[in-house]
């Protein structure tokens, strides 16, 4: 079953290009993972930041929580880049899409 995985963010002020360097680089990582499907990043005014990672399943999940390039980056998050986080991951019990066709 896919889990999705959806982290909410703000950052700590002049630190956005040092942050931006290190997700950058944690987004090549993720993406030659086993089982990773797809990554979505959205900002909005207020400065509230919102990723959205999808996972063909639980084991490809918890291997991308365990990767050591991951695990450091958290505990810099924690000490520098974030003024808090919030992470929701949940398995999708349902996915519906539709595509307009071209016209």
């Amino acid at each position: 079953m896919t889990i999705v995985t959806v982290f909410r963010s703000r950052l700590r002020p002049g630190i956005e290009g040092e942050y931006e360097k290190v997700a950058s680089e944690l987004s090549a990582i993720v993406r030659e993972m086993d089982g990773f499907l797809d990554e979505r990043f959205f900002s909005s005014d207020n400065g509230e930041r919102v990723t959205i990672v999808r996972f063909a399943d639980r084991r490809s999940h918890q291997a991308w929580a365990k990767q050591p390039e991951h695990v450091r980056a958290q505990d810099r998050g924690r000490s520098e880049f974030y003024a808090w986080y919030d992470i929701t991951v949940a398995e999708e019990t349902h996915h519906h899409w539709f595509e307009s066709p071209s016209e």
